[in-house]
């Protein structure tokens, strides 16, 4: 087809991708912290004997669940300005990223949560524990590590959907990607090379998560 491949354009932009790889882990990471926040406390609300804030959890949950992610980052970047909050793309991003990731956290540990035998909570309470330390000895450590593999799998999956902040010129990978694309027209060769850096991203993540499970969770090695 005439086309002759040339990685040198990408040799040449390989600090900036290796950058763009680093704020790509930055909002991922910050993404993950904010989701896991939010899954907890929307466990915790959606157990609440107040029925307005039970139903809070499951409409925010049915809400993100069932809306493209590009919407959402779309309506905080886009459409809250004209209610005077406006958002830094980087700021927009992290948001988007822990609401969309807490939301699908919350039935993850919900799951895990439900799947504590009640014998062990009434053992608690039996023993002078109020709620919150229940809750936190008891019930939360267990249920992390009965739904661990499931929650390191929906933040592997959060981390590639940042890529989706690009649209919003939030600086990731993706966004270095398309500004190096569209000075050089390289397309294969630039997204040929993301494409490899997503992957090694991906198994950093998962290497690194395993690591933590061994040591925190005994889990088995591999």
């Amino acid at each position: 087809m005439g086309y002759t491949l040339d990685f040198s354009v990408v040799i040449d932009a390989l600090p900036s991708l290796l950058w763009g790889c680093l704020a790509t882990i930055g909002l991922a990471q910050s993404g993950m912290s904010l989701a896991l926040v939010i899954g907890v406390a929307g466990v915790v609300a959606r157990g609440s004997n107040q029925r307005w804030l039970r139903g809070l959890v499951i409409g925010f949950v049915e809400l993100i669940r069932n809306t493209p992610f590009l919407v959402q980052i779309f309506f905080l970047f886009f459409a809250l300005p004209h209610i005077g909050l406006t958002l830094n793309p980087t700021v927009t991003a992290i948001l988007a990223l822990g609401l969309n990731g807490g939301a699908y956290a919350i039935e993850i540990i919900r799951g895990g949560v439900q799947s504590i035998d009640k014998g062990q909570i009434e053992a608690g309470l039996a023993l002078g524990l109020h709620k919150g330390q229940v809750f936190r000895m008891i019930v939360l450590k267990p249920a992390l590590r009965a739904i661990y593999p499931s929650l390191t799998g929906q933040f592997i999956m959060l981390t590639l959907t940042s890529s989706i902040c690009s649209a919003i010129a939030a600086y990731e990978l993706t966004s270095v990607a398309q500004r190096i694309e569209s000075d050089t027209f390289r397309s294969f060769e630039v997204y040929f090379t993301i494409t490899g850096l997503y992957l090694a991203i991906s198994w950093l993540m998962m290497t690194g998560f395993s690591v933590f499970s061994r040591r925190y969770f005994n889990y088995p090695t591999r």
